[in-house]
């Protein structure tokens, strides 16, 4: 026979990705969305299975309250934050990355970063009505505020998102290698004019380290100024120690992980438009690096 804290357990881990992919869109982080389970489910076997009627919608309330918590504490804290922000990478296997586009999507890195202008109540509102289809009411009773604030909460949200995201396009681990290899082959080879071909005009390269590793402080933009960059990035590799370069997909994005010095110092993810690279995104905060190497597993 089940007993009660291994019937709460069996439900938690059940739907833990669900619940992790919840927590991280909210928050743009895997490491405080981990946070958030682990506070939640404390609080979830201190619950009477007896009075929950639906696991699914009552574990998404939770974790969705915990999570929009945290990110009203993170909110302050970025404001301190060294040079841009951007949201921690997560490795994904080729079945999370294509199976589902809306989900793909929710995670990409440049959704993300576009989540991050909202409001913490414009971005639950956002993800749990547009991602994981809540109702409005059931939004408002998780958020605390009416219906019609929700309502106009939601319509403020997706107008705003949708101004500011480009079409998305979900890779494959053999679309990832494709790209991935070829760019870097062509940075390689300091063909400066062959990898301008690969990217978008308005291409913007961000790095993102809070100060904790080199990296450009501002936004770099211009297919010949990020092309001079990424060449002369390949130039240096090479004379490091144990210099090497892994393909692999993070947030549904073609993406890599660089190597040198025995360790990993950095992930470098690729948002291809139309067949040309519009934005990267590397991250060298080796605090976001930690727990890159676990893929997760992610659902809605």
């Amino acid at each position: 026979m089940t007993s009660a804290g291994e019937e709460h357990a069996r439900r938690f881990v059940e739907l833990r990705p669900l619940l992790f992919t919840v927590a991280y869109e909210i928050l743009g982080s895997a490491t405080d969305a981990d946070d958030v389970l682990q506070e939640s489910y404390l609080r979830w076997a201190a619950v009477d299975l007896d009075t929950v009627d639906d696991t699914k919608p009552y574990l998404a309330t939770l974790v969705t309250r915990q999570a929009l918590n945290a990110l009203r504490a993170l909110s302050r804290r970025r404001e301190q934050y060294v040079g841009p922000w951007l949201p921690e990478p997560i490795l994904l296997d080729e079945h999370d990355a294509a199976a589902d586009v809306v989900l793909a999507e929710s995670v990409s890195t440049a959704m993300l970063v576009v989540l991050e202008t909202l409001t913490p109540d414009e971005r639950v509102v956002f993800v749990l009505r547009e991602v994981f289809g809540f109702s409005h009411d059931e939004i408002a009773g998780i958020v605390g505020k009416s219906g019609s604030a929700v309502r106009q909460m939601a319509h403020r949200a997706r107008e705003h998102v949708h101004a500011r995201r480009r079409r998305f396009e979900p890779v494959d681990a053999a679309r990832t290698a494709q790209i991935t290899d070829a760019f870097m082959a062509a940075a390689a080879s300091g063909d400066v004019e062959g990898l301008m071909t690969m990217m978008s005009p308005e291409i913007v390269f961000t790095a993102d380290s809070d100060g904790k590793a080199s990296a450009v402080r501002r936004p770099i933009r211009g297919a010949l100024a990020v092309a001079r960059l990424m060449a002369g990035f390949a130039r240096v590799g090479p004379t490091l120690n144990d210099f090497r370069v892994e393909p692999a997909i993070f947030n549904s994005l073609p993406g890599m992980r660089i190597f040198f010095d025995g360790e990993l110092q950095g992930v470098f993810v690729l948002d291809v438009v139309d067949g040309l690279v519009a934005d990267i995104y590397a991250t060298r905060n080796p605090e976001k690096l930690l727990g890159v190497a676990e893929p997760r597993r992610i659902s809605r």
